[in-house]
This record gives C-alpha cells, sequence and structure tokens, in this order.
C-alpha cells in the first residue's frame, strides 16, 4: 500500500505506456487484486497520529542541521523572520496543491490526483491551445523535478554520512569524556572524504535492493528513534551558556540571503508527499488538521534550531550542526545516532525516484531480464549521488542548489501556477491570481539569483575537486 502512495498511481485512471509497465510491476510485486479498490476505504489505511508521524518524517533530515548557518547567512533578525515567511508561504502552496488535485479529481471523477496528474489534467482545459496539446510534458516537467529532487537528497546524504564518519574517525584520538566546547583546529586529513563516500557506497547499494516496505518500515521507525534521540542531545548542548548575542549582525548581505533562501527551501522536502499521503489516510477529510498541525511543528522546530544553533555558535557556525559539536564520546554519538538516521532514510528518499524510473525501463525489455534491470538502475541511481557528492564535496553549497533548482520549483512555483491555469475558467478574483503571480515570482527571483551567486562557488569547488 506504502508503495502506491508514494508513486502516487490512480489504478483507475486510463494508464499511458510508461503507467502500464508501473502498474503491472506494482501488481506483482505488493499483490494488489483490484484496480477498483478505492485508498481511503482500505482497512489498513493511515490514522492521523501515522499520518503525522509520515509528514514529519518527510520534512526533518540533513536540511535541519543546516539551518544555524542559514540564520548565519540571512542575519539574526532577518533569518527567522524569513523562514517564517517561507514556511507560511510553503504551507499555503501545499494547500493550493490539495485543492487543485480535489478539484480535478471531482472534475475527472477520479479517485486520486497526483502532483504530475494535476499538472496535466490542468494544463489538458487551459484556454491556451498549445499548452492544451502539450499537456502530457506538464507531467513530465514535474516527475523530473520530483526526480532530481529526491537523488539531490542523497547525493547530500552520502555527504553528510561522510563528513560525520570522518570527523568521528579522524578525532577518535581526541575524543574523550569531557565535554568542553570543540576548539577550532586545523587538522590534515588522513584521509579524503571521497574515500569515506566510498566506503559507504556498497552498504547502500545493499539497502536500496530491498524492495519490501514492510521491511524498511522498520528501518524508518529506527531512523526515527535515533533522530529523536539526536534531536534531544543536540538542544541539551545548544541552550546552555549561549553567548551573549548583541555582536551578531541582525541582517547579512543579499548575497549571503540568497544562500539562506535556497537552504530554507531546501528543508521543507515534503512537499510531493502531501497528495499520497492524503491519498493514503483512513479519513482523507481530516488531512488537513494533520497538515497544519504537523506543518506548525516543523516551523516551530526549525526556528528554534536555527536561531539558537546560530547564537551558540556564531562566526564559527559549520555546514552542519554536528560539526559543531563537543568532541567527547556522548555528541559523538548524536552524530552517529543521526548518520544512521540517514543511512536508512536513504533508501525512503530513494524510493521515489527509483520507482518512477525503474517500471519505464523494464517495460521495454523482456521479463526474462527484469530483476536483472531492477538491480541494475538501482545500482547506477545510487552510484550517481555518490559521483555527484565527490564532485562537489561541499554540503552547504549542495544544499542551496538542491533547493534553488527543485525544490523551489516544487515548493513555490509550480503550485500557484497550477491554481491559475485550474481555476482560471471559473472567475478568479484580481486578489487571488496577483497572490498567485507574486509567489511564483518570488520563487523564480530567489532561485535564479542564488543560482548565480552559487555558481562561482561550485565551479571553485569543482575544480580544487579534480585538480591532480
Amino acid at each position: 500500500m506504502l508503495k502506491t502512495s508514494l508513486l502516487g498511481k490512480d489504478f483507475n485512471s486510463a494508464p499511458s505506456n510508461l503507467d502500464d509497465g508501473s502498474k503491472s510491476l506494482l501488481e506483482s510485486r505488493s499483490g494488489v487484486a483490484s484496480q477498483n479498490v478505492y485508498p481511503a476505504e482500505e482497512a489498513n489505511g493511515l490514522s492521523i497520529m501515522q499520518t503525522l508521524i509520515h509528514l514529519l518524517k518527510c520534512n526533518i533530515g540533513t536540511g535541519l542541521l543546516g539551518l544555524p548557518l542559514a540564520m548565519k547567512n540571512a542575519g539574526l533578525l532577518v533569518g527567522p523572520i524569513s523562514l517564517l515567511a517561507i514556511g507560511i508561504l510553503t504551507v499555503h502552496c501545499m494547500v493550493i496543491l490539495l485543492n487543485c488535485a480535489h478539484h480535478l479529481g471531482q472534475r475527472l471523477q477520479k479517485t486520486f490526483v497526483n502532483y504530475g496528474e494535476a499538472m496535466m489534467y490542468s494544463l489538458e482545459t487551459c484556454p491556451n491551445a498549445w499548452l492544451r496539446t502539450h499537456s502530457v510534458w506538464g507531467r513530465y516537467t514535474v516527475s523530473f523535478l520530483l526526480i532530481t529532487t529526491q537523488l539531490g537528497f542523497c547525493s547530500v546524504y552520502f555527504m553528510f554520512m561522510a563528513d560525520n564518519l570522518q570527523q568521528m574517525v579522524e578525532e577518535v584520538h581526541m575524543t574523550s569524556s569531557n565535554c568542553q566546547p570543540r576548539k577550532i583546529l586545523v587538522l590534515t586529513p588522513i584521509l579524503d572524504i571521497r574515500f569515506y563516500m566510498l566506503t559507504i557506497l556498497p552498504f547502500l547499494v545493499l539497502l536500496v535492493f530491498i524492495q519490501n516496505l514492510r521491511l524498511l518500515s522498520i528501518f524508518s521507525m529506527l531512523a526515527n528513534i535515533t533522530t529523536l534521540g539526536s534531536m534531544a542531545l543536540i538542544f541539551e548542548y545548544i541552550i546552555q551558556e549561549i553567548p551573549d548575542p548583541s555582536s551578531l549582525p541582525l541582517m547579512a548581505s543579499w548575497k549571503t540571503f540568497l544562500l539562506f533562501f535556497g537552504t530554507a527551501i531546501f528543508t521543507f522536502e515534503g512537499v510531493g508527499m502531501v497528495l499520497p499521503l492524503k491519498n493514503q489516510m483512513k479519513h482523507p477529510q481530516q488531512f488537513s488538521f494533520v497538515l497544519y498541525l504537523g506543518m506548525s511543528l516543523i516551523i516551530i522546530l526549525y526556528i528554534c534550531l536555527g536561531t539558537l544553533g546560530y547564537m551558540k555558535f556564531g562566526s564559527n557556525t559549520q555546514a552542519s550542526i554536528t560539526l559543531n559539536l563537543p568532541n567527547c564520546w556522548l555528541y559523538q554519538s548524536v552524530k552517529l545516532m543521526y548518520s544512521i538516521g540517514i543511512f536508512f532514510t536513504y533508501a525512503l528518499q530513494f524510493h521515489v525516484p527509483a520507482e518512477i524510473i525503474i517500471p519505464f525501463v523494464i517495460s521495454q525489455v523482456s521479463e526474462s531480464w527484469t530483476l536483472l534491470i531492477d538491480l541494475s538502475v538501482r545500482t547506477a541511481l545510487v552510484c550517481l549521488t555518490c559521483v555527484s557528492a565527490i564532485l562537489i564535496p561541499r554540503l552547504d553549497l549542495v544544499i542551496s542548489f538542491v533547493g534553488s533548482v527543485s525544490s523551489s520549483a516544487l515548493a513555490l512555483i509550480i503550485p500557484p501556477l497550477l491554481e491559475l491555469v485550474t481555476f482560471y475558467a471559473e472567475d478568479m478574483s484580481c486578489a487571488t491570481i496577483a497572490k498567485d503571480v507574486m509567489i511564483s515570482i518570488l520563487g523564480l527571483l530567489g532561485a535564479t539569483g542564488k543560482k548565480r551567486s552559487l555558481y562561482r562557488k561550485y565551479r571553485s569547488s569543482f575544480l580544487k575537486t579534480v585538480k591532480p
């Protein structure tokens, strides 16, 4: 069931050739007996608490640990206010997406409409003839952005685990039971960080070979437990003896604020999961309550961790807050626990692009090659995320880049445009039209401006990486 939720498939819709391959593969793996089962009426639908936990898990990842640096890039006053504004806008766009999907589902008499289908169906009825003719490209664009975003998350996970593994291994001789503030040490790495990435690679390849989501749910529970424990220890440390913040700038420069924007958007990772989560609830009409409650908790968590972390470490704030923690055994365990959680979360994030790409590839080959092609594509995708992490081993830059390229489009740019296309023919108010246009322009300007500021840093990091 969870597999169909991740894919967001509508088994009542008329399938395309790609959907035929996806559907037949899913049926063979998950034993779907009927294509006419309404997901919301299934006995094993998600409860309110289960949906809330999934929503929290979808949004709490490595981006959370980069928020103190994001606050540094924005300023002590501008950072929290801007993060709150971005959070509110993101939630509003999630609601827009839900409303459009519900409206299109009623119009087309479909049980469930996913993100890509919503874009395609809305373009099919828009006034512009060219857009109607090329409406399927709306679906392809959203699918491409989802794949890019999820694989971008996976690349960041590679860097995050390698960063923390390198620090734990190479500082083990300095680790003690005395948890004093971390000293600024200029250490010559014993092994290049790329070695640690390659060390992790085979274990992740074996992990993504697990296609049984019931088994993966056990790992997800373990990830939740380790993440909760590590977050408790992080807050326990950063709230102690916070220095006087009066020396910290209230507002940073525009160039660094653009980096803040990308990191902030990156942290709201769950926009692509709101429709599947609603579809899997026992009572989908209660999802709005879950969304507002869950996202309120997430925004509060983000602001508190980002602000307190920046106040605690000031100008020494690192790309991940775990890299600022004392090098004692207690806080080394934080890095270990969070890295374990991220390791298992990798498989869950990877599952989305894999289940979009693999069924299409398998549909092009004979049945005897199915298993080999499946495992080969999974291996290739994991290697792709590893190579991406190796080429640019800068956690903060990749977080900002993924946020600008894909997350901005999925979270801020596309939903308002989708609302315009879906409801334009139904007498939309001028205020709604202006609001949607402004949100999309804001997302576009933030993404475009930030990509320019990142170009030189990416180029520098890449040249350093490939330099003999």
